[in-house]
């Protein structure tokens, strides 16, 4: 009985050893100081090139209107950009993305929008062909740019090949365009709605296609996440038996759609991520004031973790989520202080 006694001991303190030094190095979320803007702020989007490149998008309330905002981290710090063109300007700073080397973003304001973009020369704009008066996503990969919304005629999906726009024709029935995303100039995905519900649309290089996605009955569509395996996630929302749920679809580019319902129930999933430990990140509404809460999916498994705490606050807002290279997330979104109107905060798990 004392040698069995003695072989178990040892089997505890060597499973101890082996669990213990990844239990004690657990990442965690901690918050990062963010330069003030002029409150009540929206932050738009966040995009991330790896541990020492994030920049994150939106805009302020200045007394004359509404004013372009950009925060640029480098791994250290958050600091304000205001050397991008109309920096001054009335309008709004939308979607972020990394093109090759470059930084592009979608811009808006009173004229016709443009894309802002940032190589190692500095900042230049490309301007759109035409005003639009609803400007719905804007996606953009080597070689191709969208910009998706709406004039006085209709759905617009504004095509820029490196050179000069043209516009693209979707199939009947598409009544407007929700949002895009691309994963190369001849693979590029967008969500629609139709006369007869939810949809999705895929480019080719030649023309915008249904995709035959067996969206769940009475759904809708918040976002398509893009993997440069072929790997395809789509989030939204379905209504279901009086009450909204959260779904899931996945696709490995071969054989047939998954879909799931992780207990999340009608959170929104547009800012979904893959983070670096392989497995869904998003955040969701809180149940705690001066606290933010994420949630991290893992095929059937979901679990939740919670921001730092904040003092005096009532309302932590993440607003989009970005991976930063193999070992963290940052998240970027507004915080509201007691007595005062939403601010900008940054949060980050791992370092």
């Amino acid at each position: 009985m004392n040698g069995l006694r003695a072989v178990v001991v040892c089997l505890v303190i060597a499973c101890t050893a082996v669990v213990s030094p990844a239990a004690a190095v657990a990442p965690s979320w901690s918050a990062l100081p963010v330069p003030a803007a002029a409150p009540p702020v929206t932050v738009s989007d966040l995009a991330a090139r790896g541990p020492g490149e994030a920049w994150a998008t939106g805009y302020e309330r200045a007394a004359d209107g509404l004013r372009p905002m950009l925060y640029r981290w480098d791994g250290t710090a958050w600091s304000r950009d205001t050397t991008f063109p109309g920096a001054g300007e009335s309008g709004r700073l939308g979607k972020v993305q990394f093109v090759g080397d470059d930084v592009w973003i979608f811009r808006s304001g009173t004229e016709a929008g443009q894309i802002l973009r940032r190589s190692a020369g500095g900042w230049s704009a490309v301007p759109l062909p035409q005003t639009l008066w609803t400007y719905q996503d804007f996606a953009a990969v080597p070689g191709a740019a969208w910009v998706v919304g709406e004039d006085d005629t209709g759905l617009k999906v504004l095509h820029y090949d490196g050179s000069g726009w043209t516009t693209q024709s979707t199939p009947d029935g598409v009544l407007v365009l929700m949002g895009i995303t691309a994963r190369t100039a001849t693979d590029a995905w967008a969500w629609a709605d139709t006369s007869t519900g939810s949809t999705v649309l895929r480019w080719d290089g030649t023309a915008w296609r249904d995709a035959k996605v067996p969206l769940p009955p009475n759904s809708n569509v918040h976002t398509i996440l893009l993997e440069p395996s072929g790997r395809v996630t789509i989030g939204g929302s379905q209504y279901t038996e009086g009450a909204v749920r959260t779904y899931l679809m996945t696709w490995s580019g071969l054989g047939a759609w998954r879909t799931t319902h992780p207990p999340l129930g009608d959170t929104y999933t547009g800012t979904m991520v893959r983070g670096p430990d392989g497995a869904l990140w998003l955040p969701v509404r809180s149940d705690r004031a001066f606290q933010s809460k994420y949630v991290r999916v893992n095929g059937s498994r979901t679990a939740f973790s919670y921001g730092p705490e904040r003092t005096d606050t009532i309302d932590v807002k993440p607003r989009a989520l970005a991976r930063t290279g193999w070992s963290s997330l940052l998240s970027f979104g507004t915080v509201e202080i007691y007595g005062t109107k939403p601010n900008l905060m940054s949060e980050r798990l791992g370092g």
